[in-house]
C-alpha cells in the first residue's frame, strides 16, 4: 500500500496555489484564464497558467498517451497522470510557489479520484494516495468547483463547437458523468475549507464574477486590492 505523507498546509511557499475542477464542457479552461488574470491584476503577482494533465512536454506526452491512444489498464493510467503530476508540481509548480507566484491549474489531483473513482475499478482513496504521495502532499489553497448538471453542459459545449460535445457525452456515458459530478460535490463537502462550488450554468461573466467573489474571500484579500481589479470581467 501506498502511504501519502501528512496532509500539509496547502502551500509550503509564498505563492498562490488556486485548482480548477469539474465535469466536462462546464467552462473551467476559461475561469481559470480569467482568475489567473485578474488576481495579477489584484495582487501584483506573477501568475502562471498550467492544466493536467499536459502542464509540460513530459505531460503533454502522457496527455497524448491517456486520451488519444489504445485502452489503458486503469492501474497504469493512475500511475501515468501520478507521474506527470509530479513532474508538473516538482518542475513548474511547486518552483512557481516558492517564488511567490499565483498557480492557477486547470485540473489538479482531485479530477484524478474524481473520474478513476467513477470509474468503480479503482477505490478513491487508492487514487488519492498515489497522488498524494506524488505531490509531497501539495494541495490548493483553494479549489473552485465549477458545478453543473452534465447534461446542460455538453449541450451547452455543443451550441459553441457543434454536435461533437453531446457524442463526447454519449461515449462516456451520462451515468458516468453524473457520478464524475457527485463524486466532485462529495469531495468538496469533505473538505469545505478548500474548497467553492460556483453554479457553472451562468454566462461567463456572471460566474466569473462569483469566482472572484468567493476566491478574493477564502484568499482574504483586502476591499484596496479587489477594489484594483474592477471592471470588465472579460
Amino acid at each position: 500500500m501506498v502511504v501519502p505523507p501528512d496532509r500539509v498546509a496547502p502551500v509550503d511557499g509564498p505563492g498562490i496555489f488556486i485548482s480548477f475542477e469539474g465535469g466536462d464542457g462546464v467552462g473551467k479552461s476559461t475561469q481559470a484564464r480569467l482568475l489567473g488574470a485578474w488576481l495579477g491584476e489584484v495582487t501584483g503577482r506573477d501568475v502562471v497558467q498550467t492544466r493536467e494533465p499536459g502542464g509540460t512536454p513530459l505531460g503533454q506526452v502522457l496527455r497524448d498517451a491517456v486520451l488519444h491512444g489504445d485502452h489503458v489498464d486503469p492501474r497504469a493510467e493512475a500511475l501515468m497522470y501520478a507521474a506527470d503530476r509530479a513532474h508538473h508540481v516538482a518542475t513548474l509548480v511547486r518552483p512557481a510557489l516558492e517564488r511567490g507566484a499565483v498557480v492557477v491549474t486547470d485540473r489538479y489531483l482531485d479530477s484524478s479520484v474524481a473520474y478513476q473513482g467513477a470509474g468503480r475499478e479503482l477505490a478513491p482513496d487508492e487514487v488519492e494516495r498515489i497522488s498524494l504521495w506524488a505531490t509531497r502532499g501539495l494541495l490548493p489553497d483553494v479549489t473552485v468547483l465549477l458545478d453543473a448538471d452534465p447534461v446542460l453542459a455538453a449541450e451547452r459545449r455543443a451550441s459553441v463547437e457543434g454536435k461533437g460535445a453531446l457524442d463526447r457525452l454519449e461515449s462516456v456515458g451520462a451515468e458516468f458523468a453524473t457520478r464524475v459530478r457527485e463524486a466532485f460535490l462529495d469531495r468538496a463537502t469533505a473538505e469545505p475549507d478548500r474548497w467553492v462550488v460556483v453554479d457553472a450554468t451562468g454566462t461567463v461573466d456572471d460566474v466569473q464574477s462569483q469566482v472572484r467573489v468567493d476566491v478574493a474571500a477564502r484568499l482574504g484579500l483586502g476591499a484596496d486590492q479587489v477594489a484594483r481589479g474592477r471592471g470588465n470581467v472579460s
